[in-house]
């Protein structure tokens, strides 16, 4: 699954913390590439088991999420649906349905600010697979591909595994696939005995238990920045996903004017405010991944109004004058370590 439209807003900004991987005999670490990204799992190693069987577990794991949910394979699963015409039904896998019930859920609490089905503006912007466009798009351009548009028009039943449109819609789950295959290989790899572990794909993160010397892992938030990469905080979370999303590497500009990867669906038009970057902290990576798109859909004051009223631990950054600000919930700050300078 090579990087998607929507998620193009999940760029890697969660770095892990050197200090945090001291390499030591009982450390074992794996990588390698998946969905147009790469992925790094570093675990406390079991001694019955072998290196191999974890870096199976973990491959056999983020290909089978490829071939399911990729919008770059005409044979996935999802893109087997997004083929079919307005009308239509297909009976799909249950992890299926549990990423589209998600993205239906993120819909309904940002009043569609975030949308699966948002590809065909993205698209239009020249974020997507297409070239990027000489000029930006007209607003009668913007009003017929909004036409292809709306959550509200793919229907979910979870009983029958059943997805079915009521318009020509295009499903997109990558803002969520990342995060998805993270909780996938995390649970692969406990299933083999692995009770210790930190799983990142492409920047999104889980981590559970303790190290060989008592302590628990450790990331670093990357500060929103162009020049040189360096942690503003460091934050632990046992037993937690952990996304950013952020739009400060992914933008164009015409005339003057910087356009944001972020689309929001509710007006067709590109974001247009200060927030820069996001970290969720969530039970469910996919879910954590999801959140941090839709707050950089919503906005600081937006967001952080939907955080609070959902009980979600979130980090806004937002860049005023030249200045980063901070702001997060209490939900947020009881995995903080240090505090941003």
């Amino acid at each position: 699954m090579t990087q998607p439209v929507i998620s193009i807003v999940l760029l890697a900004q969660l770095f892990i913390a050197g200090c945090s991987f001291e390499e030591r005999a009982e450390v074992h670490s794996l990588e390698g590439l998946t969905m147009g990204t790469s992925y790094n799992v570093k675990y406390v190693a079991n001694p019955q088991l072998t290196k191999e069987q974890i870096s199976l577990a973990a491959k056999t794991a983020l290909d089978d999420v490829d071939q399911r949910m990729s919008t770059y394979r005409n044979d996935s699963e999802l893109m087997r649906f997004n083929a079919l015409p307005s009308g239509s039904e297909l009976k799909v896998s249950p992890d299926l349905i549990e990423l589209v019930q998600i993205s239906q859920y993120l819909s309904g609490i940002s009043d569609g600010a975030y949308d699966v089905t948002v590809g065909p503006l993205v698209n239009l912007w020249g974020f997507g697979p297409d070239k990027r466009p000489e000029k930006t798009p007209t607003a009668e351009q913007i009003a017929k591909v909004r036409g292809q548009v709306g959550y509200q028009y793919l229907i979910v039943d979870p009983e029958l595994n059943v997805l079915r449109k009521e318009r020509p819609l295009f499903v997109d789950l990558s803002a969520i696939a990342k995060g998805y295959g993270v909780d996938r290989v995390a649970a692969e790899i406990e299933l083999l005995g692995v009770q210790s572990y930190l799983v990142e794909v492409g920047g999104e993160v889980r981590m559970k238990g303790l190290k060989p010397d008592g302590s628990s892992w450790k990331i670093g938030v990357e500060k929103p920045s162009l020049g040189e990469r360096q942690a503003s905080l460091i934050i632990s979370a046992d037993n937690k996903g952990i996304a950013t999303s952020g739009d400060y590497r992914n933008y164009f500009e015409v005339d003057g004017t910087r356009y944001s990867h972020t689309i929001d669906p509710r007006t067709g038009y590109p974001i247009n405010h200060t927030l820069v970057s996001v970290t969720v902290i969530d039970d469910s990576t996919a879910m954590a991944d999801g959140l941090a798109t839709l707050f950089m859909a919503l906005g600081t004051n937006e967001g952080i109004a939907v955080a609070q009223k959902e009980k979600i631990a979130a980090l806004f950054v937002e860049k005023e004058g030249g200045e980063f600000r901070y702001t997060s919930t209490t939900d947020f700050d009881q995995y903080v370590l240090n505090k941003p300078e």
